[in-house]
């Protein structure tokens, strides 16, 4: 697929930026990010400015977790079958085709509801498929010792637009029309597109032999059981996202209706888990480098769960934003540390499957835990959700300390 670089071979960690390879993905990747995070925000925003209605803002905010959550292991399977390089200019494209009509049913006055949910659905899945592909070819591109660097120059990128998120929204607003975001958002994915053509690959590598769909799958999650240490992860972080969603979801609402802040103070206050998460890419390498895997998800799950603690005990925004600041630089160690040994101890041919079964299985608790953090703030109170989320993580905390996880 991608030219690789023999492992036998001493390789510094700052040669991943002397990989044209990889500078090409990373190039495009953070195009791809930064237009995908406008459409994001503007989809709800056209709505809510059209309807005037919460409701249907949050469901087209709701739609982005279902690609992941039911096609994402389906779609692991077909990336491992694909050219990879073809797949991600086809994943593109197709954006760039749903982006340009919507564009124009808003502009002459004709997108109903449904279109913007369905829209916003194959954006979402077309996107995913163009992760997974990138996480296909990062892994062919680069040598084992070299994923951890590269992994974290993805997530900075993806966290300093998260921490731009606020900004992004004020210059959508600013627009003459809201809907002009997404023209923005194709301009820029054809320019993602071209230079994703620069990429040197060798198409028949990497490419799994076909064996029948089902037989595929099965195969997948054959290799995910194999690997006792990643299985392991796997169990622990579906509860990881349970208690982090809850969190999530909560934490607006609370500083909204308890410690009462102003839209801009809840902008400025949010990118501090933003900021968490740049320093967490910065550091992550010196963590991997130290101790395992394992360990790490089993001492940021008790940090993380720390952090819950203090919003609990929050009584004012700052507080509760060095709080934020935490979750994101342990919430962020962790994660890189699960993608990186994903990515190092999974055969080439396997890749697209065993990110698209643990990326669906990731996913699992989150649409129930955010539906019960809702009903929790509702009928109780915002605060009871981070003193749940502490217990949740200490009792996962426990998990993988007694599990084999921890001599992983």
């Amino acid at each position: 697929m991608i030219s690789a670089i023999k492992k036998s071979q001493p390789i510094k960690r700052q040669a991943a930026w002397q990989n044209p390879n990889f500078l090409i993905l990373l190039i495009s990747g953070t195009i791809v990010t930064f237009g995908s995070k406008i459409y994001e925000l503007a989809l709800p925003l056209i709505l809510y400015s059209t309807t005037s209605s919460p409701v249907v803002m949050s469901t087209m905010r709701g739609i982005e977790f279902l690609p992941n959550l039911f096609l994402a292991m389906f779609i692991g399977v077909l990336v491992d079958r694909a050219r990879k390089k073809r797949w991600s200019l086809w994943m593109i494209t197709l954006q760039i085709v749903i982006l340009l009509v919507l564009f124009l049913s808003i502009h002459y006055g004709n997108a109903p509801i449904l279109l913007f949910y369905i829209c916003g659905f194959f954006l979402m899945t077309f996107n995913y498929a163009f992760l997974n592909a990138r996480a296909s070819m990062v892994k062919l591109a680069l040598p084992n010792e070299m994923l951890t660097s590269a992994n974290a120059s993805f997530n900075l990128v993806h966290n300093f637009i998260g921490i731009m998120g606020p900004a992004l929204t004020g210059l959508i607003l600013m627009l003459s029309s809201l809907h002009m975001g997404l023209l923005i958002t194709a301009i820029s994915f054809m320019f993602s597109f071209m230079i994703l053509l620069l990429v040197k690959a060798d198409e028949n590598v990497g490419i799994a032999k076909k064996e029948g769909f089902w037989k595929e799958l099965k195969e997948g999650w054959v290799e995910l059981y194999r690997n006792q240490t990643l299985w392991l992860v796997t169990i622990a972080v579906v509860f990881l996202n349970s208690t982090a969603g809850m969190v999530d979801t909560t934490v607006i609402f609370y500083a909204k209706d308890v410690l009462k802040l102003s839209n801009a103070e809840l902008g400025v206050l949010l990118s501090t888990a933003g900021i968490g998460g740049l320093l967490g890419s910065l550091i992550i390498g010196k963590v991997r480098a130290k101790w395992t895997t394992g360990v790490v998800t089993t001492v940021t799950t008790l940090l993380l769960g720390f952090t819950y603690l203090m919003m609990y005990f929050a009584s004012n925004p700052y507080v509760l934003g060095v709080s934020l600041l935490l979750n994101g630089v342990f919430s962020t160690i962790c994660s890189l540390c699960i993608w990186t040994f994903r990515q190092e101890s999974t055969p080439h041919h396997l890749i697209g499957r065993i990110s698209g079964i643990t990326g669906s299985a990731f996913k699992l608790g989150m649409p129930f835990a955010i539906f019960a953090a809702g009903w929790i703030s509702e009928l109780a109170n915002p605060e009871w959700v981070f003193l749940l989320s502490f217990i949740g993580n200490i009792l996962i905390f426990i998990f993988c300390r007694m599990s084999l996880l921890w001599k992983k």
